[in-house]
C-alpha cells in the first residue's frame, strides 16, 4: 500500500517537472562566458527565468540576462505573455549563440543583454548594459530606411501569431512601465526591440 502511494507520488511529480519543456538552464557564469562586457556592466546583471507558450502551444521556460533595475518589469511582463499564450518561439541567453546577434535572430530567439555595438553605428547597444530586449525577432523585424531588413529572410506580417503590434497588450505592458518601442521610431522600424532609459553607470 505505502509502495504504492510512493509510486503514484513519484509519478505525479514526474507528470508535472514534464509540463514544462526547459529550452534553458544555465547559471549566470555560463551566461555569461566569454563575454567582452568590462566588470562595471557585469556587476549589475542578473539572469532571470521566464515561462511562457511556444508554438507548439506548449509550455516552456528559458532565461533572460537583464540589469537588475529592469528584472522586475520583465518578470511581469513575461507573467502576463504566459497568460494571454501571446507565443514565444524560445528565450536562451545569447551565449549559445556564440554572442551572434544574427544567429540569435535568424533563430527566432528572444534575449536581453549582448555586449555589442548598435547594428550600422560605433556606439554601444543598451543591449549592451541589459536594459533591452529584442522578441520574436524572425517573426518581428528591424526594417531600416533602405528597405533592408534584418534579420534576412524576415517578414514583418502583423497578423501572424508572435507579432508585436502597437496597442498590443505586450506593447502596452512595456509602455506602462516606461519602455520605448523600435516600432515607434522614425529612423528605422525596430519592431523586435524594447528598451528602457536608466542610469546603468
Amino acid at each position: 500500500m505505502i509502495f504504492s502511494l510512493l509510486f503514484l507520488i513519484l509519478f505525479s511529480l514526474k507528470a508535472w517537472s514534464n509540463d514544462i519543456i526547459i529550452d534553458s538552464q544555465m547559471s549566470f557564469d555560463q551566461a555569461l562566458r566569454n563575454t567582452k562586457a568590462p566588470d562595471s556592466i557585469v556587476k549589475n546583471l542578473t539572469i532571470i527565468e521566464v515561462e511562457y507558450y511556444s508554438f507548439d502551444q506548449k509550455l516552456h521556460r528559458g532565461q533572460l540576462v537583464v540589469h537588475k533595475s529592469v528584472a522586475k518589469d520583465l518578470v511581469e511582463i513575461f507573467e502576463i505573455i504566459k497568460k494571454s499564450k501571446f507565443p514565444i518561439a524560445k528565450v536562451i541567453p545569447i551565449v549559445r549563440y556564440n554572442w551572434s546577434d544574427d544567429l540569435s535572430m535568424e533563430d527566432n530567439n528572444t534575449s536581453a543583454f549582448n555586449y555589442r555595438k548598435v547594428a550600422r553605428k560605433n556606439s554601444l547597444s543598451k543591449h549592451s548594459f541589459g536594459i533591452a530586449i529584442d522578441i520574436n525577432p524572425y517573426l518581428n523585424p528591424a526594417i531600416y530606411n533602405d528597405g533592408s531588413i534584418s534579420p534576412k529572410g524576415a517578414n514583418y506580417n502583423t497578423k501572424a501569431p508572435g507579432t508585436i503590434v502597437k496597442d498590443s497588450l505586450i506593447y502596452k505592458e512595456f509602455i506602462e512601465r516606461g519602455w520605448i518601442w523600435g516600432g515607434d521610431w522614425n529612423s528605422l522600424k525596430d519592431y523586435q526591440h524594447f528598451e528602457k532609459n536608466i542610469q546603468h553607470k
